[in-house]
């Protein structure tokens, strides 16, 4: 899996958001929310859209891959 640096956890607290609550928000399990959050999860395409609609942050600032220069 290529590494990325996952900035959720800040957003979603500025957003006053619970793992819980964002994972209701986006339909996943709060493990996904805690799994992205430590940078262990690489999610799709739409789950990332939703995340990022859902704290109100572009997906640019949310997950940021350092090697797609």
């Amino acid at each position: 899996m290529e590494e990325f640096i996952c900035n959720l956890k800040k957003y979603r607290q500025l957003a006053e958001m619970t793992q819980e609550e964002l994972a209701s928000r986006v339909h996943v399990r709060r493990e996904t929310i805690i799994r992205l959050e430590a940078g262990k999860y690489n999610p799709s395409l739409k789950l990332a859209i939703d995340i990022s609609r859902a704290v109100g942050t572009p997906i640019e600032e949310l997950f940021i891959f350092p090697n797609c220069d």
